[in-house]
């Protein structure tokens, strides 16, 4: 009975002893660091969640909710979510930021429009830098008479690139229209608007916050938020990775930025590092990886027009085209203006079959619809087009449709006025007639 008591007496002893630090330990989990005095036991506050406080170097983020803003307390109590995202705003608008813009015009009469809309009329003091082979569709570039700011332009007369032996081992000819050649001159244009972004800050002797590097065969639905410019780390959209990175759009500060769009310049790394066999989102990946650039991914609001040709419905290693309309954000995947064909309970049936790391978009609650892309695109697209665009975009491809060469010769003046860097350019005269006097046009 003695012995009893005195085991009692111990085990009221313990609790009494294991109480206040066990307080302790949930009074600094409970608190928000904001707030909290005792910031320095976050790593302790990690160790109870059972999770590593710091990431990774190198790590991918697949999420459509913006990254944390630090809160700020005011007057009135603790800033709301859209103060937060307004200040982050006004931050950027006072940042210096670079727009480089790659590619070939295509259907830049439907597509250009929503890049000056939603990305330069959205921040008015970023500079556009135009990098673009020369050809019959060169003469839409005319549009871009309204930008904000116009830094450089160079549209070039494109020409075969030599292709070195540490190019040969390191790309693959596998699923690129123009094989191995067809990835250099896409590297050439990125990386050739990273050279133009060099030099123009040399020139004005100062330096970029801000990259952002987007083609020109993209349309976007919405305006490029606050929550993609991240410090220290690369933005990417998730989805269309062939087993890489999306590399259709990136947004960086300088430094991730330099490394991004080397594309060309790195290839001789990724060779001493013994990669082989690299399509462009490999190679992408790769750059960043070898060289300590930490990258991560978040849903955007644009996809890339295409007329290229794909089976429906798609499967497997199959490319799904999104109509124009859907919700989305779509990504960077492939759409085109069209009647949709599989909606709902069809796409949820499609999806699914596809390789979530190959050709690959967010599909669910209603934000993705498919066309039929295995023709060309359907008669009286344009409606489409004007009804899902809206009337100011609508207004924009018809004055396309409808441009004289004179016209066209004098948006291109205009824009050289304008500019505030570099014009490396045939004349506008070569470059209006040799789209609007071609018999198609």
């Amino acid at each position: 009975m003695q012995f009893s008591r005195r085991i009692s007496d111990l085990d009221w002893r313990l609790v009494l002893l294991i109480i206040p630090p066990l307080s302790l330990l949930v009074f600094i989990y409970l608190t928000p660091n904001t707030t909290n005095p005792l910031s320095s036991f976050d790593p302790l506050r990690s160790f109870i969640l059972g999770r590593t406080f710091e990431q990774p170097a190198n790590v991918t983020f697949n999420s459509s909710q913006p990254p944390p803003l630090t809160a700020r307390v005011v007057p009135n109590g603790t800033e709301s979510e859209e103060a937060r995202w307004k200040r982050r705003k006004d931050e950027l608008d006072r940042s210096r930021m670079a727009v480089c813009l790659v590619g070939g015009a295509r259907r830049f009469e439907l597509t250009g429009p929503s890049i000056v809309e939603k990305i330069l009329e959205e921040y008015p003091n970023s500079d556009l830098f135009l990098h673009s082979p020369l050809d019959q569709n060169s003469y839409k570039f005319s549009l871009l008479k309204t930008v904000p700011r116009l830094a450089s332009v160079r549209i070039f007369e494109p020409k075969p690139l030599p292709q070195t032996d540490s190019q040969l081992r390191v790309l693959t000819a596998a699923n690129s229209p123009s094989g191995i050649q067809g990835l250099l001159q896409y590297f050439n244009l990125v990386e050739g608007c990273l050279t133009m972004i060099s030099e123009y800050q040399k020139r004005k002797n100062f330096t970029y916050n801000w990259i952002v590097r987007t083609r020109v065969d993209v349309y976007w639905n919405a305006p490029l938020h606050p929550r993609n410019f991240v410090p220290g780390k690369y933005l990417v959209p998730p989805g269309s990775t062939y087993g890489g990175l999306n590399d259709r759009l990136g947004i960086g500060d300088l430094n991730t930025s330099t490394v991004a769009l080397s594309r060309l310049s790195l290839i001789p790394k990724l060779d001493s590092a013994r990669f082989t066999q690299l399509n462009s989102e490999t190679a992408f990946r790769a750059q960043l990886t070898t060289q300590g650039v930490p990258y991560l991914t978040y849903r955007l609001p644009f996809c890339v027009v295409t007329d290229r040709r794909y089976s429906f419905p798609p499967s497997h290693y199959g490319v799904p085209v999104a109509a124009l309309s859907s919700l989305g954000p779509l990504s960077g995947a492939k759409c085109r203006p069209c009647k949709p064909v599989c909606r709902d309970q069809c796409v949820a049936a499609v999806m699914p079959s596809l390789y979530r790391w190959w050709s690959w978009t967010e599909w669910g609650n209603g934000t993705l619809e498919l066309c039929d892309a295995h023709g060309e695109w359907e008669k009286g697209w344009e409606r489409i087009f004007d009804q899902v665009a809206g009337k100011k975009l609508a207004s924009a491809r018809k004055r396309i449709r409808n441009l004289k060469v004179q016209e066209c010769i004098d948006g291109f003046n205009e824009m050289k006025r304008m500019r505030t860097g570099t014009w490396e350019a045939p004349p506008a005269e070569e470059i209006c007639r040799l789209g609007l006097a071609a018999p198609n046009n």
